[in-house]
């Protein structure tokens, strides 16, 4: 695959339009994470242009005066883009492009390029494959002006037409198939999960560049991809580790969020993200040193209620608390956040503390049955072990007595498998 290190830098000019009185540091912060994004993709950024306007221009987005004051930009720094920190319809960018003579892009087709860049396993280049196809079906129109260009006047109408026509009609084609291969690695993850059945789960969620992947690494042992980037990985990974009471438990790491998504990742990393979905407990891991981390909380919580999943119990976790100079800001987000827990992945500090906290959620929304199980049945005894928390294991004349903790939305498949051993209760005292 095409790596982004190997790419020639680009130079782009970054470009706003908002509102009159808009706040100067929130347009300064958007544009500062535009910029990293631009860096992740491999473009350089040349200078940066605000413009405040009641709403953007129809045609442009931006002011006529203002066209050409960008024009006499690219021309002095050399710049080979301009990309728009919101999105741009697509009569927008066919007329910008025109007035620049350079290519003109929105946040969400940068986002589009870095995911394109960084995915790597089938399931990942099929979400991304899919999005940008959605991104550029409307498009179309604009990536065959060329035509004109090139021959104008009569007898270019007919075959550009057709050709719009025909790549419509292999987009459509090429976007149901994806959907087709996307719906099958759905019913793969979900016979994936099955087999976890009963294992108790635990999804990180968060910004992305909050630490996830550290976080997992540190927690499991796993060898996981770790960069200082954003997006530095798009593949859900899922490792198993152990709680502190023994019990053995699987957490997921799954795709970073960020503000102003693509609507169109987000509905094609549906299938990575059920495991957030499906999860006991969601780990959602914010960088506490951010300066705008409350706002980064936001825009997760905005985004897991989009997805249908925000009523899952939630354990805030702050990350990257070595670095923080700032230490009157725990006292605050403590008090903001009760129960959450202040972490540093990278130096070990507080984990321990933290697997603590996922082992209480975890028992807050679980239950506890008791069985009585035959000596002939022992492997079902073995399976239990593997399955569930065993909270006490008493031999007696008729088989294994035990009491064992479950989620809440388990039970009812736990029961059908095991309704032969269930009892109404335990005779002795947990």
């Amino acid at each position: 695959m095409y790596d982004i290190a190997t790419k020639p830098r680009e130079r782009a000019i970054m470009l706003a339009v908002v509102r009159k009185g808009a706040d100067p540091d929130v347009v300064r912060e958007h544009l500062d994470e535009l910029a990293l994004l631009l860096d992740t993709a491999g473009a350089d950024v040349a200078t940066r242009v605000v413009q405040e306007r009641e709403r953007p221009e129809v045609a442009t987005a931006l002011g006529k005066g203002k066209v050409e004051e960008v024009k006499e930009l690219i021309t002095e720094t050399g710049a080979s883009m301009v990309v728009f920190d919101d999105d741009l319809s697509p009569v927008q960018v066919r007329n910008l492009e025109k007035a620049f003579n350079v290519k003109v892009l929105d946040r969400a087709g940068v986002i589009l390029d870095i995911f394109a860049s960084r995915a790597r396993s089938a399931e990942a280049r099929t979400q991304v494959e899919l999005a940008q196809l959605e991104y550029l079906f409307p498009r179309l129109t604009r990536m065959w002006t060329h035509l004109s260009k090139q021959f104008g006047g009569v007898g270019t109408k007919g075959p550009g037409e057709t050709q719009i026509e025909t790549d419509r009609r292999m987009y459509r084609t090429r976007i149901q198939r994806l959907r087709e291969k996307l719906r099958e690695i759905d019913v793969q993850r979900a016979v994936q999960r099955q087999s976890r059945e009963g294992i108790p789960r635990f999804a990180l969620v968060g910004y992305t560049n909050a630490g996830k992947s550290s976080l997992l690494k540190s927690l499991t042992d796993a060898e996981v991809y770790i960069e200082n980037r954003l997006f530095a990985t798009l593949d859900t990974t899922v490792r198993a580790f152990e709680l502190p009471s023994g019990q053995r438990a699987v957490l997921s790491d799954t795709v970073g969020f960020i503000r102003k998504l693509p609507a169109q990742l987000v509905a094609s990393f549906r299938s990575t993200l059920a495991e957030a979905a499906e999860a006991d407990v969601i780990v959602h891991v914010a960088d506490v040193t951010s300066p705008h981390v409350r706002e980064h909380i936001d825009v997760v919580n905005r985004t897991l209620v989009d997805l249908g999943i925000s009523q899952r119990p939630i354990l805030m976790t702050f990350n990257k608390v070595d670095a923080l100079e700032d230490r009157l800001l725990l006292h605050d987000l403590e008090a903001e956040y009760p129960g959450c827990v202040f972490v540093s992945a990278e130096r070990g500090i507080n984990l321990q503390r933290l697997l603590a906290r996922m082992q209480e959620c975890l028992e807050e929304t679980s239950i506890v049955q008791h069985l009585l199980i035959p000596y002939d049945h022992m492997r079902d005894v073995s399976h239990l072990y593997s399955e569930v928390e065993v909270l006490l294991r008493d031999e007696v004349d008729a088989g294994v007595r035990l009491a064992v903790r479950l989620p809440s939305d388990k039970l009812n498949a736990f029961q059908r498998r095991y309704a032969a051993f269930v009892t109404a209760s335990s005779p002795d005292p947990i």
